[in-house]
């Protein structure tokens, strides 16, 4: 909800586990509780901007006056939830068929007929051999120089700039090919060539009733 004209489809697993008017209920319940979200976030938005212009010292608060509106002009779409049997492999093709239907949309995403440069593609191949290299470790962090250097060794990304890789790494970024978090301090030399890596160990630290269960050991 922090990213400026984000697209959203709601997916709802486990439908073999439920009635079909049970689905069809959970499903409208879903979008009705996703659209109250969003209009209390809305309304929180509105009354913290309120609250520092008619704060005392606006003066000093110019800095998250900004920020909130530039967070209040950013939309957000939701799209239609889909709901699927994870187990049926002709539903997971109908979420696929989904996805590609709305990626394609241009009113939903005005930059998909834009053309992304021959290099922008050669580096997402190189990319890939060098995350599935038997040299690159399961868990695929990698510093950005070191990755650079790498990938300067392909003959045709001898004249890569650091620049232009942090371009690129932007845009893979964004596709979920590679994570890379810049804007951490801590993590902006690094980048994490196996996403996949990053949800295992996330599944294993961020539990349901975690702290319950570590409660529970002797």
């Amino acid at each position: 909800m922090r990213v400026p004209n984000s697209v959203v489809l709601p997916v709802g697993t486990h439908v073999d586990c439920c009635r079909e008017a049970e689905v069809e209920e959970k499903m409208r319940d879903i979008m009705t509780k996703i659209t109250a979200m969003l209009v209390e976030r809305k309304s929180n938005l509105a009354h913290f901007i309120n609250n520092l212009e008619g704060s005392e010292e606006p003066e000093f608060y110019v800095d998250q006056w900004e920020r909130l509106k530039e967070m209040e002009s950013c939309t957000l779409t939701i799209l239609n939830l889909v709901a699927v049997n994870c187990t049926d492999h002709r539903d997971i093709k109908r979420l696929e068929a989904a996805i590609l239907e709305h990626v394609k949309n241009e009113e939903l995403f005005p930059e998909v007929v834009r053309v992304l440069p021959p290099v922008y593609r050669q580096v997402e191949a190189a990319i890939v051999d060098i995350a599935q290299s038997a040299e690159v470790a399961d868990h695929g962090m990698m510093d950005l120089q070191y990755l650079l250097s790498k990938l300067s060794q392909y003959k045709h990304l001898a004249n890569l700039g650091r620049e232009l890789l942090q371009d690129i790494l932007r845009y893979l970024h964004r596709i979920g090919l590679v994570v890379w978090y810049e804007e951490i301090k801590h993590l902006e030399s690094t980048v994490f060539l196996q996403p996949t890596f990053l949800i295992t160990m996330f599944k294993l630290l961020v539990r349901y009733r975690l702290v319950q269960q570590l409660e529970s050991i002797s």
